[in-house]
């Protein structure tokens, strides 16, 4: 792999002060910023490895460089990139980070280059990467978020129909609690991200985070304090995790795993496989999204975005034609774990629990999209932990969160 920066430089003004025509420098060069996609990473260099022999063995006039960078400092990185003109040519981003730079006019849109295949994309990716009107994103996987639960557990408490509402679990709390079980595993550690903890429930009944011009937010409306109230009344049933406020959402070593809670309302694919090591695989199940006026999963797709200082175009849209078709993204989903954006693919070996979860694709909603919804999150989950702790009722813990989030919203800051 050529991601030797300093070497590589050198070896290509060396190749060039000798005249050699072969040295590839009437090549169009694309730089593709990768993330750890692929957790795996020996797996991740030799399939990142294998996209670039493959696509320049088809494109032998383009020269793709595929940068694995990690996640750490991802944004400050991209958005230096993107001010400064250099860096990358294409990068992998996610919904929420898009609109800031469309706003900007730092990245272009590549209606053009999902248009052959649209109707091949799961509607719910490419909404996600919609800014204006206009696709900023050419998905080439997508996530998704569904409850996992204890069969077991559930049986021995007498529920033998398990819940697929939130009125059916609140009506399923007393009955695990009398067996010392929470039903509900929920993550209340502001560190958290909502996503995966409050958001889903609020999203089920209706609510969103922000008001429709995105000028306020809504997440202290009706919908959010019945949501809240919902979390607070499981509490009083015993179907909160005791340590609620504090918790995390990780499996291992956790909760769920030892049997003291029933159910993960917001759990990822890995998460499942996790918890069949720890209970048994015959005691896991997987449901669909918990009902509440809607069905609605958190789930996003990862996309490949286009620099509007990319030099060659053309050259990279042509990267992001090959690595959206369903032969990469089919290997892509089989070694990463995710999900294909796409209808027309089929991931090779995949098993009963991912297919599982790939039924909830159809609900896949990635949140709403805001420049500020990452610094919004960071508002809410204190005063939703003080609701948990106590400290605040509902309705005064997201009127507090409110008043500092539109006070964010109006500052520009």
């Amino acid at each position: 792999m050529r991601k030797y920066a300093a070497v590589g430089v050198a070896v290509a003004l060396s190749i060039a002060a000798a005249g050699c025509g072969s040295s590839g420098s009437d090549k169009a060069v694309v730089t593709l910023w990768m993330y750890p996609v692929i957790g795996d990473q020996t797996k991740s260099l030799a399939f990142w490895g294998k996209v670039e022999k493959d696509f320049e063995a088809k494109n032998p006039t383009i020269d793709l460089k595929i940068d694995q960078q990690p996640w750490e400092g991802r944004q400050e990185k991209v958005t230096t990139a993107l001010v400064s003109k250099k860096g990358f040519d294409v990068v992998v981003l996610g919904p929420d980070q898009i609109p800031q730079y469309a706003q900007q006019g730092t990245i272009e849109p590549v209606d053009d280059v999902v248009a052959p295949a649209k109707a091949a994309y799961l509607p719910n990716s490419l909404a996600a990467l919609t800014v204006g009107g206009k696709v900023y994103g050419v998905p080439i996987y997508q996530t998704i978020t569904a409850p996992i639960y204890n069969k077991k557990l559930f049986a021995e408490a007498g529920v033998t129909k398990v819940p697929e509402t939130l009125a059916e679990l609140k009506e399923a709390a007393p009955k695990l609690a009398a067996k010392k079980v929470a039903v509900l595993d929920y993550p209340g550690n502001p560190e958290i991200s909502l996503n995966q903890s409050f958001y889903p429930i609020l999203w089920a009944n209706g609510g969103s985070v922000f008001a429709p011009d995105g000028k306020s937010v809504a997440f202290n409306g009706p919908e959010g304090v019945e949501s809240l109230q919902f979390l607070l009344d499981l509490k009083a049933l015993g179907g909160l995790p005791a340590n609620v406020a504090s918790k995390g959402n990780d499996i291992e070593g956790g909760a769920l795993a030892s049997g003291k809670t029933a159910m993960y309302h917001a759990a990822t694919a890995l998460q499942v496989t996790q918890l069949g090591t720890a209970i048994g695989a015959e005691n896991v199940g997987v449901g669909l999204p918990l009902e509440g006026r809607k069905r609605v999963a958190f789930g996003i797709p990862g996309a490949l975005v286009l620099a509007r200082h990319a030099e060659n175009k053309d050259a990279a849209k042509k990267v992001a034609t090959f690595l959206a078709s369903p032969e990469v993204t089919a290997q892509l989903a089989k070694e990463s774990g995710f999900y294909p954006a796409r209808t027309d693919v089929t991931v090779p070996d995949q098993s009963e629990a991912a297919k599982e979860f790939a039924k909830s694709l159809q609900y896949a909603f990635p949140g709403d999209a805001h420049p500020k919804a990452r610094q919004i999150m960071s508002v809410i989950g204190p005063h939703v932990q003080a609701a948990l702790l106590g400290k605040e009722d509902a309705k005064t813990a997201l009127d507090a969160a409110a008043k500092e989030a539109d006070t964010l919203l109006s500052s520009g800051g």
